[in-house]
C-alpha cells in the first residue's frame, strides 16, 4: 500500500538557473547539489531537479504540481514569482488563493493557500457535474 509521496523529480535544461529559481524564488531549502542535479526540502517534501536536455516543451494539459503556502505569505510569494518572469498559465477559479505559473523549464506549478477539507466543503456546497464522494 502506498503511504505518501516519497519525492518529486523534475528534469531541467539548465541546472544553475533552476537551482536559483527553486531556492531564491520559491524558497526551497537546498540539501545537496552535484554536477547534474540537486536535492531540496519544501516543507517535508524531498524535491529533486536533474539536468536532462531531453525535457518536453510546454504541455497544454492541466497536469501540474501544487505547493502549499499560508494565506499570510501568499501575496508576497505571488509577487516574487510574478517578478521572476515566470509565465502565468491559468487564472484561479477555485476556492482559496492560487497562482498557476511555470518554472524556467515550463513545468506547470501552483501555489495554493487552502487545503483538501476546504475543497471538499466548497464542492459539497456547489457540486461539479457527476461529483461523488467516498469519504
Amino acid at each position: 500500500m502506498i503511504t505518501g509521496i516519497n519525492h518529486i523529480t523534475l528534469a531541467v535544461k539548465n541546472l544553475e538557473e533552476s537551482f536559483r529559481f527553486y531556492q531564491d524564488i520559491l524558497g526551497f531549502k537546498p540539501i545537496a547539489k552535484w554536477k547534474k542535479g540537486a536535492y531540496f526540502l519544501a516543507g517535508d517534501l524531498w524535491f529533486c531537479i536533474i539536468q536532462d536536455q531531453n525535457i518536453s516543451t510546454f504541455q497544454l494539459d492541466y497536469t501540474h504540481i501544487a505547493f502549499t503556502v499560508s494565506e499570510q505569505n501568499f501575496e508576497a510569494m505571488s509577487n516574487r514569482i510574478k517578478h521572476s518572469q515566470a509565465i502565468i498559465w491559468q487564472e484561479n477559479t477555485s476556492e482559496g488563493a492560487s497562482l498557476y505559473f511555470t518554472d524556467p523549464n515550463n513545468h506547470k506549478l501552483e501555489i495554493h493557500a487552502s487545503d483538501l477539507a476546504t475543497r471538499i466543503k466548497t464542492s459539497k456546497e456547489k457540486p461539479w457535474e457527476g461529483l461523488e464522494f467516498y469519504i
